[in-house]
């Protein structure tokens, strides 16, 4: 029942406090947006170059990427970099950071938004992950793994670098649990419904948060999870029938989502937020996540996935 009041309140959340019009000049700010093409990604992006960052479209498709800055360019004037990057490839995204530090020295602000949800338990990553959690959570990972030097030593006493993820209302459906027989393809993982493999990898989007900040804080580094809120994006083209239905009738327009993780990148308070969970509209929630010893766990078995990319 508790679970069930928490969902229907960041399904209906109160009005917000803070709007895109509260970001900060972002003047001399590089930062990147996973899935920054499409969905709240585009938003983010889209307030980002209002406020004068440099800010790189970091996505699988050159044509969606370049047709998405091109748009972006026509509306704010401001014209975003695209970074080729699949999350599901752990190749790609060591190339795709290879590539961004061959042009940039800093790196400010990451945004861990891209995902996936609900694809055909079929789909699974190109070193045969789950592909849910291949992407959402080990991709993101290993990206954030490769630039942490960079925010580093981006970072000062006072603008700390910050790694934003971007998670769901679906991580409090997880049970605190990850199966990691599930988590590379199998007959274990066939056995799981794929939205329950989705809740599995939002959650475990908040467990890497968790530690990151953990490991990290002390080093200039901020990290927080986030539920964007339930938008209205081409997340959902994979459900079908009641299940769509359902998500479908209590969805926001997309430039809702992403006002928690602008609140949370931009802001003098986001500097403030390190470890913590946010909730629809730029409010601090509770976690799902509470064990440091299973955040530890998973740290230790993305290292291990890692290791020999």
């Amino acid at each position: 029942m508790g679970l069930l009041i928490s969902g229907l309140k960041q399904s209906w959340p109160p009005k917000s406090q803070f709007s895109v019009d509260d970001i900060p000049d972002l003047s001399g700010q590089v930062m990147i947006v996973t899935g920054g093409n499409s969905g709240i990604g585009k938003e983010t992006v889209k307030a980002l170059l209002q406020h004068n960052a440099k800010v790189y479209v970091a996505a699988r498709s050159p044509a969606n990427a370049k047709a998405a800055i091109e748009d972006l360019k026509s509306q704010t004037g401001k014209e975003a970099e695209f970074l080729q990057l699949d999350l599901a490839d752990l190749n790609s995204i060591k190339r795709a950071v290879n590539e961004f530090n061959e042009k940039e020295t800093q790196l400010h602000v990451l945004f861990n938004n891209g995902g996936v949800m609900g694809p055909p338990i079929e789909q699974v990553s190109a070193q045969n992950y789950d592909l849910q959690f291949g992407t959402n959570v080990l991709g993101h990972f290993y990206f954030t793994k490769l630039l942490l030097p960079t925010l580093m030593a981006t970072a000062t006493p006072g603008n700390p670098g910050r790694v934003i993820n971007t998670s769901s209302f679906a991580s409090e459906m997880a049970n605190g649990n990850i199966n990691y027989n599930t988590l590379k393809d199998g007959p274990a993982r066939k056995k799981v419904p794929t939205m329950d493999l989705y809740s599995q990898s939002k959650f475990g989007n908040v467990v890497f948060s968790n530690e990151l900040f953990r490991r990290y804080g002390d080093k200039g580094i901020v990290s927080v999870a986030l539920n964007p809120g339930n938008l209205q994006t081409n997340l959902q083209r994979h459900l079908k029938g009641v299940q769509a239905l359902i998500i479908n009738s209590i969805l926001y327009p997309t430039p809702y989502g992403a006002l928690t993780q602008l609140w949370a990148g931009t802001t003098e308070e986001g500097k403030t937020l390190g470890g913590k969970y946010l909730i629809p509209w730029a409010r601090v929630g509770t976690s799902s996540s509470t064990d440091p010893a299973a955040e530890k766990a998973l740290w230790e078995w993305c290292e291990e996935q890692v290791e020999s990319i």
